[in-house]
């Protein structure tokens, strides 16, 4: 998958490359700082950066990882919060989109990130996760690289307040039922309206509305072999669909559903395909799907939302808000202890 954010200390995490939050000079700080040093073997480590010397804020360099799991380390000098005003969030972004262009140049295929400056440099959590969300979710759409998001503890995320809020009125144990069922009564209402005869959009509401409401029951005296032979799209065949009617190439979906290339050559290759939920999700939220249609893919992949998991309701906040980034649905998820959109 090409996104993670995982809870860990970044020492511990295996990756290409481990960014550490630097001092501009080649000394030891605190914090992430302080940690990686003593994790690599801080001799050595401090030998290799006084050779750097000076790095300015959102520049990066980049050493051996000593003793880390990495191949290299390569220090980025955040931003110190001075309220706003000094050019912080672009300094912030300079480190993110500069380590990641040199991971790139180093040939590596992943990168550990720690949420740069938002421990004692004091660059406020929430910008600070909005910011290298932003930047990953720049840099990903036209390069391949593992990008793992490393935070310490639940303290440590930048979730906004009001985002806490908004999710926990929009879940409760029916919410999903009853914009189902809402979206049910309307498609009743547009037969009647229509004398009891469907329009081309009618029809489209009607088949998926019996898919949601499981009304696709075959007759009792129905043969089998009849009720097979009217057997609809499997979720493969489905996605392709969505994916010729949007006119979306295959590699802006997988990008956009945080899937790994390889998986989606599976899934293109095999019309039988059976996927896992958070990826049949992945690509609702890649494509866009309002909620109607983000519901007939999951059903076609044996897959329903259900009003009393909180990572169904969390998804289906954003659908129905057409909010349709995945970083920032995946930082949510996160957030709650939910299991992230991908593969």
């Amino acid at each position: 998958m090409p996104f993670q954010i995982v809870r860990n200390d970044i020492t511990k995490v295996k990756a290409d490359v481990i960014v550490n939050t630097a001092n501009p000079e080649p000394l030891i700080g605190d914090g992430t700082d302080h940690a990686v040093y003593e994790a690599a073997g801080a001799a050595e480590l401090l030998e290799a950066r006084s050779k750097i010397g000076r790095i300015e804020p959102g520049q990066v360099a980049w050493t051996r990882a000593y003793g880390l799991d990495a191949k290299y380390i390569i220090h980025a000098v955040g931003p110190v919060w001075c309220g706003g005003d000094q050019q912080e969030e672009t300094v912030l972004r300079e480190c993110y989109a500069h380590a990641l262009a040199l991971a790139d140049q180093l040939g590596c295929e992943s990168i550990a990130f720690p949420l740069i400056s938002s421990g004692t440099y004091g660059f406020p959590r929430e910008r600070a996760m909005s910011v290298a969300l932003e930047e990953v979710g720049k840099f990903l759409l036209n390069h391949d690289l593992m990008v793992i998001l490393v935070v310490f503890d639940r303290e440590s995320f930048g979730v906004s307040s009001s985002f806490f809020h908004d999710i926990e009125e929009f879940i409760d144990e029916h919410h999903v039922e009853r914009l189902l069922e809402k979206e049910y009564q309307e498609q009743k209402e547009h037969r009647r309206f229509n004398g009891g005869r469907s329009t081309t959009e009618g029809r489209g509401l009607q088949e998926r509305t019996r898919v949601w409401k499981n009304a696709a029951v075959p007759e009792k005296d129905q043969p089998l072999d009849q009720l097979l032979s009217g057997q609809e799209d499997t979720f493969q065949q489905r996605l392709l669909r969505w994916i010729d009617q949007k006119k979306l190439n295959d590699t802006d979906v997988y990008k956009k559903a945080n899937i790994d290339r390889r998986l989606f050559s599976k899934i293109r290759c095999n019309v039988n395909y059976t996927p896992k939920k958070k990826t049949v999700l992945a690509f609702a939220i890649a494509l866009e799907l309002d909620l109607a249609s983000a519901v007939d893919l999951l059903a076609r992949a044996g897959f329903a939302l259900s009003p009393s998991s909180k990572f169904d309701q969390i998804v289906a906040y954003y659908i129905v808000h057409n909010i349709y980034d995945i970083y920032e649905i995946n930082a949510s998820l996160f957030a709650y202890d939910q299991p992230i959109l991908g593969a």
